[in-house]
């Protein structure tokens, strides 16, 4: 991969509501797979009942020891792993949940993995992508901006149109804005309920 090609990690040096917005329409390439960033939402390490670190300390841990871009993976339910990214800012840090990716690269590898044909289902969800591109607690801690297995390259449109709306299967401050989608996308993992742009 060509140094300078893919998202360094200054990208994740900001506040996490502004990287969550721009990392839609970005690519995430994992290995033989790829997907644009179609849906994701952040989570803010400080004052947010829906963050792992309002009620776990090792998670509050992991923010404390890596640097931005880093790999967060946590088990859901004891069902589906999820793929998370540390973003650290200057006012206030989070972690960004990827949730949905449109398939680019390694579609057929995906469909085997996931058991299915339909291109929209394979990764319209957190834990559908984590399964399709093969995500396990292996890769936690590792960096999303070395640029070598797992990476993301800058969106090739400059013009995405980004939808906000409330966050999705939580039951602590979900009415807060903070889920960002590709406007018009067939790939999101859930419809859009309140959308602004």
């Amino acid at each position: 991969m060509a140094k300078g090609a893919f998202l360094p990690c200054s990208f994740f040096e900001r506040d996490p509501l502004d990287c969550a917005r721009d990392l839609i329409g970005t690519e995430l390439i994992w290995e033989k797979c790829s997907g644009v960033v179609v849906e994701a939402e952040a989570y803010l390490t400080l004052n947010d009942e829906a963050c792992h670190t309002f009620t776990r300390p090792s998670t509050r841990a992991f923010v404390e020891r890596n640097d931005p871009g880093a790999i967060y993976i946590y088990f859901n339910y004891g069902v589906h792993w999820m793929l998370n990214l540390l973003v650290k800012g200057d006012e206030r840090s989070g972690l960004i949940l990827i949730r949905a990716l449109e398939p680019r690269r390694g579609v057929q590898l995906m469909k085997k993995r996931r058991g299915l044909d339909d291109v929209r289902r394979l990764c319209s969800g957190p834990g559908k992508l984590t399964q399709a591109l093969d995500i396990t607690d292996r890769h936690h801690e590792k960096s999303i901006c070395a640029g070598t297995r797992h990476y993301l390259l800058p969106r090739v449109n400059a013009d995405v149109r980004v939808v906000v709306d409330p966050r999705v299967g939580i039951s602590r401050s979900k009415d807060l804005p903070w889920r960002f989608t590709l406007a018009r996308s067939e790939f999101v993992s859930r419809p859009v309920r309140i959308g602004r742009t």
